[in-house]
């Protein structure tokens, strides 16, 4: 029998309505097991807050006018209403407006009113359940009944949740012992905490690699030859291939004589003395595929490798930092290799860290060299040290403007991501760091994201993802999360980031804890 949509509608309240992680678990696996192996791929993605078609054009408005008496008694099935969806998206050309609204109409006439609501905030992107990937991934052993671990790594390699809870429901362990690191397979990248200053980094780490960090746009690149030939192709953290926007990295690992790679790294575009440009200016080059060649004599991009995960034949992913930076080393020239310096010396990573200030860059990277690559994990063993407080928020509404900025967004209200409620924990708003042009183009993306109005708030989808300087926290009992940035300014919008890619409420927390300490301690 086809699972109900009301069935989905109901697990989804009750994973909303429960701050329990594991309550939330138990929810989505009751619903996993009951369902069919063709709509496993459906209910991952509407309890993901997603639907499999992408971007289907329908804004709140449209939504919202469609709208009419709910139906008394449920009859959609999950099946149905993928079914709407994708006539919807396959729907274009003269007249395709009328048809993909009649669609739209019959698919709310057909529905009661609380799946009418909750469809709605499904195709606004609103859908807040908790149901993020943490708790996915969770739901997906237990309904298999897998280890947690198993489906993390099957998803890491596989890249889609969806994809791994089919394989898990359909084959168990032994299906999701099937994935590994494949070469064009891009995967999620390892990232970093932030950790106080370097004492407080070399005191969690011990002997430790400090590397630069760049504020440049990270790149996996994956070189394969064969009998059929010589394959090289650049992913950007959203595991977009972007290879014939950069050809300076596509020609530099071209030109390394290893026949296997799979590399983690950083473009940068630099000045005509060798410093590094503001990431913005490093963004316009991706994506790109017209005037590549005039872009590139303009701002050319440098490429710089910090990790090795295969090499020839040999998979390096689950290996020690240690052996993965001397792999990277055997395999890439140092013009290419990030400036390294491993040591357990406080002071002599303070110098390194202090040179890595004046050439420009933002910081230095800790990494512990006895650490596997944890991709797509933000974990403990690499930490990152930046000479000012920055974090990734997301915006979740914006006030008109006044004065000279009449006509435009320009405060914008600032969120942490919540992993245990699926929603954002407002920090505060800012009008702060930003240029006419960066206002211009925030207004025209905030409106295209647009939910509701407040009076002069409009308040959007929580899809833009910006990076925010601070001077320091506050306890506020303004907001809900009882902190509240000081001085905040906008440092710059960050494309290359989704809004799971935002910094969560436990690293807000865990500043202002380090902050009140420092400040506790005796001069």
């Amino acid at each position: 029998m086809a699972l109900a949509l009301s069935h989905l509608v109901e697990t989804s309240s009750a994973a909303a309505s429960t701050r329990s992680r594991i309550a939330k678990r138990d929810a989505i696996a009751g619903l996993l097991r009951d369902a069919r192996e063709d709509e496993i791929d459906i209910a991952v993605a509407f309890l993901s807050g997603e639907i499999r078609q992408g971007r289907i054009g329908l804004g709140w408005t449209t939504l919202a006018a469609q709208r009419g008496t709910p139906a008394t008694d449920s009859s959609l099935s999950l099946l149905d209403v993928d079914a709407a969806l994708t006539r919807i998206a396959a729907t274009s050309g003269k007249g395709s407006a009328a048809a993909r609204a009649a669609v739209l109409h019959d698919l709310f006439a057909r529905a009661t009113a609380a799946e009418q609501d909750f469809l709605l905030r499904l195709l606004v992107g609103e859908l807040r359940q908790g149901a993020l990937e943490g708790v996915m991934v969770d739901a997906i052993a237990t309904a298999a009944d897998v280890p947690v671990a198993d489906v993390r790594r099957a998803s890491m390699f596989s890249g889609s949740l969806v994809v791994t809870a089919r394989t898990a429901l359909a084959e168990g362990a032994a299906g999701l012992a099937r994935f590994g690191l494949a070469l064009h397979r891009p995967l999620q990248p390892m990232l970093a905490s932030p950790a106080e200053d370097i004492a407080d980094a070399m005191a969690q780490l011990g002997t430790a690699a400090i590397e630069w960090k760049l504020d440049g746009a990270r790149v996996q690149v994956h070189k394969s030859m064969d009998d059929a030939g010589e394959r090289i192709a650049v992913y950007t953290r959203n595991l977009n291939d972007v290879t014939a926007s950069v050809p300076e990295v596509f020609e530099a690992v071209r030109a390394l004589p290893a026949r296997e790679l799979v590399l983690d790294g950083e473009a940068i575009a630099l000045d005509a003395a060798g410093a590094p440009l503001p990431f913005q200016q490093t963004m316009r080059r991706f994506g790109r595929k017209l005037d590549v060649e005039r872009l590139r004599a303009e701002l050319p991009l440098a490429v710089i490798f910090f990790d090795c995960l295969h090499l020839d034949g040999t998979p390096l992913i689950d290996r020690p930092g240690r052996e993965r930076f001397d792999a990277l080393t055997r395999a890439l020239p140092a013009a290419l290799v990030i400036p390294r310096l491993v040591t357990a010396d406080v002071a002599a990573a303070e110098d390194f860290y202090a040179d890595a200030l004046a050439r420009g860059h933002e910081g230095v990277m800790a990494k512990a060299l006895d650490a596997a690559y944890e991709a797509g994990s933000r974990g403990a063993s690499w930490l990152k040290v930046k000479r000012t407080h920055t974090l990734d928020l997301v915006v979740l509404a914006a006030e008109w403007g006044h004065g000279r900025r009449k006509g435009w967004l320009s405060n914008l209200h600032l969120g942490a991501r919540d992993p245990d409620t699926g929603g954002w924990v407002m920090l505060g708003k800012t009008f702060k760091g930003m240029t006419d042009a960066l206002l211009a183009w925030q207004t025209a993306e905030l409106l295209a994201r647009e939910t509701h109005r407040d009076g002069i708030t409009v308040h959007v989808r929580p899809e833009l993802v910006v990076e925010i300087a601070f001077n320091d926290l506050q306890k506020s009992p303004q907001y809900p999360g009882g902190l509240a940035l000081r001085f905040a300014r906008v440092k710059g919008y960050r494309p290359d980031k989704r809004p799971d890619d935002a910094d969560a409420i436990a690293t807000v927390r865990a500043i202002f804890e380090a902050q009140a300490a420092r400040e506790g301690a005796p001069g």
